[in-house]
């Protein structure tokens, strides 16, 4: 693997392999956690990469290390293009993935084969109908269920399921969730409720690692439940019910960051390369990209400027300060 001058290591010794590019702000949902109420801003058209310009800043990346490539949004697939910036990553020697919310996937299945794009990370908050459609703000519930079994049907797929516990709101669904894995090929993974700029983040709503591991322990019981390796680099812990079909896990950036491993950088929809989640500053590389410029030099300055954890909030009081999230997006704006 190529590793230029290791540019995408950072001062910490972090090697960067793993890029996220959001291509839309757009999304067809407006989970609480993510989007306020009223929407955001969008970038003009104008402002948003081509797919032209999402294969030149990806394939820059490739060559310098990056190994994996997964695209989020918003929701990706509302972008008219998708089909056309999915087949142009294909054709780079990477490991390509998706996010989404589930509602469209069923038209893109061809689509996902033909570019070897295997691993589909599917968000859902709630089991119940009334729930998701209170959390999404929509009432697609049926149609994303029935998504996720036609996708765990199919061999070709890996799929993981992303849900936001919020206490309160689905905290009282662990249990029901980890059952779902017993019987369906896919991993869950329960995610902290995480700050952001409008998703009215609150510490009480919290449901921590510990909440959900000993949650887990009290109804299955202490010898059922088995702790699995992580890969290296993984955000999660995962775990699996004896005799279960699949797994589940948990992503407890708030009460356990794992930033000592991270491999991730996250190329916003209008160019922004953010070298952290949590980070304010933002290196614009498309404006360095249409300006005719190599875009080497700003990415080396952004990975070399990445602090040693969640964008320098390396205490909690530093990461539950609501005028530090204000300086952030909202996740929307990010990329899940």
């Amino acid at each position: 693997m190529s590793t230029t001058n290791n540019i995408l290591v950072d001062s910490f010794h972090r090697e960067h392999t793993y890029l996220r590019i959001s291509i839309t702000e757009r999304c067809n949902f407006r989970c609480t956690y993510c989007m306020p109420a009223e929407g955001i801003p969008l970038s003009p058209k104008k402002h948003i990469m081509t797919y032209d310009e999402i294969y030149t800043v990806a394939k820059k990346f490739v060559d310098l290390g990056v190994t994996k490539i997964r695209i989020t949004g918003g929701e990706p697939l509302v972008r008219k293009d998708v089909e056309v910036v999915l087949r142009k990553l294909a054709t780079l020697p990477v490991e390509l993935s998706i996010t989404t919310n589930g509602v469209l996937i069923d038209k893109y299945i061809d689509v996902f084969k033909e570019c070897n794009l295997k691993k589909i990370n599917i968000s859902i908050d709630s089991l119940s109908p009334t729930k998701f459609n209170s959390i999404t703000r929509r009432k697609d519930f049926q149609k994303v269920l029935d998504n996720i079994q036609l996708f765990t049907n199919d061999d070709f797929f890996k799929v993981k399921l992303n849900c936001v516990l919020m206490k309160g709101t689905n905290d009282d669904e662990i249990i029901d969730f980890i059952d779902y894995t017993k019987h369906h090929n896919l991993n869950l993974r329960f995610i902290e409720f995480m700050p952001f700029d409008g998703n009215k983040w609150d510490l009480d709503k919290l449901v921590s690692l510990e909440t959900i591991t000993q949650t887990a322990i009290q109804h299955f019981g202490t010898d059922n439940v088995v702790k699995l390796q992580d890969a290296p680099n993984d955000t999660s812990k995962n775990y699996q019910i004896k005799g279960a079909v699949g797994s589940f896990a948990i992503i407890s950036t708030v009460t356990n960051p794992f930033c000592d491993s991270c491999n991730r950088i996250r190329l916003t929809a209008n160019g922004m390369l953010k070298n952290c989640l949590f980070s304010g500053g933002e290196t614009n590389l498309l404006e360095s990209l249409r300006a005719g410029d190599d875009i080497e030099k700003p990415i080396n300055i952004a990975i070399q400027s990445k602090k040693k954890v969640r964008g320098g909030m390396d205490t909690q009081d530093k990461f539950t300060s609501e005028n530090l999230r204000l300086d952030n997006r909202s996740m929307i704006a990010i990329g899940g």
